[in-house]
């Protein structure tokens, strides 16, 4: 959950001018570039947005739907947000917006099962939440019986760019750049499609726009993101690119053109690639990483499983061999680089060979950062009315397992930078992040709390702990 800053409005004539919006961003790095996008509109629009709930006369909540533990919170976090207006006077006739995928996925079904709330929005409309909340603020307070304005529209075709209204809630240091929007992959596991609809890349031109203003204002980091980042540009070509295409420049714009014209921005900063499809990646792609500096030497690349039953089963459009293959050429063709990656475990019909494989696969390979999601039967999805589903003590099981030998693994690959100089990104007092640590999802550098905050340092590697690394300090 990301806490607001107090923001007073810009100056505006607009009729919205003293309302104040408080704002609760739950979910993914691109949920929080949409309550970015939704803030700079609201601020635009001449209304103050706030952190603490009881002073807002709006508040939103932009929810997450991707599996049941962010619906599951997305929920919670919309009726205690409900309970509180109703029981603290400050915030009786306080307006209550469910924004976000939640709102998308359940257009149709949330507006009779949640009456209390007064309006939902959904991932098209986050531009348009000041005119929303100015409908809202004009009306009478809303009747029990009133049904709550739904302006969710289906097939979501939104995308952002360069110029578009944000204030990023993001430290000064960081920032998160979707550069595309949408998914065209058939995973049987997944919702995003259904929710966030087709792919649609930005230009290469209106990225390195957003880059050189971000870089002028300070940012050190630019986080590359969309639901599949490899597929950026492919999307416009002339010719149609396939779900397994890879990046090939010749074809039209692709992120290799992205990268080499985001190496050519001036300033110091790291460009960090999140969210890679296994399908798309090209030699091309190894070769222009690894000839980009500012590239990061980090690739996050969600495999979700290495079993040749799994893979077809979850329809992942690459193969066990095919894996193996891309692992060993990024190796060799990027030096040092850090490997990020996600699976799943508990899939229906994953036996005890397919978890074994995986977890050989995951000794083999010692991926440097790994994560493991236990199955969530997503309803909508073609995996939900799979056979062979698991108990959820299986998947616990599982996940115990795969956890606990990362954790192994991750002692071991931490213990290797002992001794070695690393320059890293300071994020407050006394913790930093190195070149293969994302923000939010990996480890940290416990380094001197002296060292500027917001800016690179230099620092030798003493020790380590866990996940994290310590240059210099005890613990």
């Amino acid at each position: 959950m990301t806490s607001l800053p107090v923001l007073e409005p810009a100056a505006s004539a607009s009729p919205a001018t003293g309302v104040k919006v408080g704002l609760i961003s739950l979910g993914c790095a691109k949920n929080l570039v949409d309550s970015e996008i939704m803030i700079g509109h609201l601020h635009q629009a001449g209304m103050t947005m706030t952190p603490n709930a009881d002073e807002a006369d709006v508040l939103i909540v932009n929810t997450c739907s991707f599996i049941d533990e962010s619906k599951e919170e997305s929920i919670e976090a919309i009726f205690e947000a409900n309970r509180d207006r109703g029981m603290k006077k400050k915030r009786k006739g306080q307006k209550l917006i469910v924004a976000g995928c939640m709102a998308q996925r359940f257009s149709k079904q949330l507006p009779g099962i949640m009456p209390e709330v007064d309006a939902f929005i959904g991932l098209d409309q986050i531009t348009k939440v000041a005119p929303i909340i100015e409908e809202l603020m004009a009306k009478a307070r809303k009747a029990a019986a009133d049904a709550p304005a739904n302006f969710v529209t289906p097939k979501s075709v939104y995308i952002p760019d360069y110029d578009t209204p944000r204030f990023r809630l993001t430290p000064a240091h960081t920032a998160y750049v979707k550069i595309a929007e949408g998914c065209n992959h058939p995973c049987t596991f997944c919702i995003i499609p259904q929710i966030r609809g087709r792919h649609r890349s930005r230009t290469v031109a209106s990225i390195v726009a957003e880059a050189r203003q971000l870089v002028a204002s300070g940012v050190k980091e630019l986080n590359l993101i969309s639901q599949d980042t490899t597929y950026f540009g492919m999307d416009r070509w002339e010719q149609k690119a396939g779900p397994k295409q890879p990046i090939d420049s010749s074809r039209g714009e692709t992120l290799c053109d992205l990268l080499r014209a985001l190496q050519a921005v001036e300033g110091d900063f790291w460009i960090r690639l999140l969210y890679t499809h296994p399908a798309h990646w090209s030699d091309e792609l190894i070769e222009t990483i690894a000839a980009c500096p500012k590239v990061a030497r980090y690739i996050d690349m969600p495999l979700q499983h290495i079993s040749q039953h799994m893979l077809e089963t979850m329809q992942r459009e690459t193969s066990e061999v095919y894996i193996r293959d891309l692992v060993a050429r990024i190796r060799r063709g990027i030096p040092g680089v850090v490997l990020r990656t996600t699976f799943i475990v508990g899939f229906p019909g994953e036996t005890d060979h397919d978890f074994e494989t995986l977890l050989e696969f995951i000794r083999e390979v010692k991926f440097e950062r790994l994560g493991v999601f236990r199955y969530s039967q997503e309803e909508g999805t073609r995996a939900y009315k799979m056979e062979e589903q698991l108990p959820e003590k299986v998947k616990q099981q599982r996940w115990n397992t795969a956890m606990a030998l990362q954790r192994e693994l991750a002692e071991q690959s931490n213990a290797r930078f002992v001794g070695q100089r690393l320059r890293v990104l300071v994020e407050k007092p006394g913790s930093a992040r190195s070149e293969g640590d994302a923000p939010e999802v990996d480890g940290e550098v416990l380094v001197d709390p002296a060292l500027p905050v917001s800016q690179f340092a230099e620092v030798e590697i003493t020790g380590h702990r866990g996940y994290d690394l310590l240059a210099g300090v005890s613990v």
